[in-house]
């Protein structure tokens, strides 16, 4: 690895600590304002900031921040790319998970990947998935990608869906 690269793999690592600090603000300002405990939780994840907030006395009260099958979670996680771009200026991936509902939902969505996986490798013929959002959609391309095989989104928001191919 030349210096250069050394030194932009760090420019980026700082970049992306500073876009979880700058959310971090945020969320906890605004479980202040809603009058929720949580403890926020950063880390870097493949080239992007996530962002956790957790609670240790259960979660049931950061159920009101994820929502309808992670509706209010997908709209904080919007609002929270934009407290960073407004500070940043720049454009950002940021990942927000609430009382682990994200890391249920990729273990869930892994398993469904895998299954039309298989049903695939057992018919020889796609199989077409319901539709998903962006951040499902990747998740279960990531899996049949791990099992081998090929997938591809097809349709127009919000009924684009994933076809995995054999």
């Amino acid at each position: 690895m030349t210096d250069t690269t050394a030194a932009e793999g760090t420019d980026t690592m700082t970049r992306l600590e500073q876009e979880g600090e700058i959310a971090a603000d945020y969320l906890e300002g605004l479980l202040d304002i809603a009058d929720l405990d949580g403890d926020i939780d950063m880390d870097v994840e493949a080239d992007r900031a996530a962002v956790s907030i957790i609670s240790e006395g259960g979660s049931r009260d950061l159920q009101k921040l994820v929502g309808r099958d992670g509706e209010v979670l997908e709209a904080l996680q919007e609002l929270t790319r934009l407290a960073v771009h407004r500070e940043t200026g720049d454009r950002s991936r940021l990942m927000l998970d609430v009382a682990g509902f994200r890391a249920r939902k990729r273990e869930e969505l892994s398993e469904l990947g895998t299954k039309a996986v298989q049903e695939v490798q057992g018919s020889g013929e796609p199989v077409k998935l319901r539709p998903m959002t962006p951040f499902e959609r990747k998740v279960v391309h990531d899996a049949v990608k791990a099992a081998g095989l090929r997938s591809e989104s097809e349709g127009e928001e919000p009924q684009r869906c994933v076809v995995v191919l054999p």
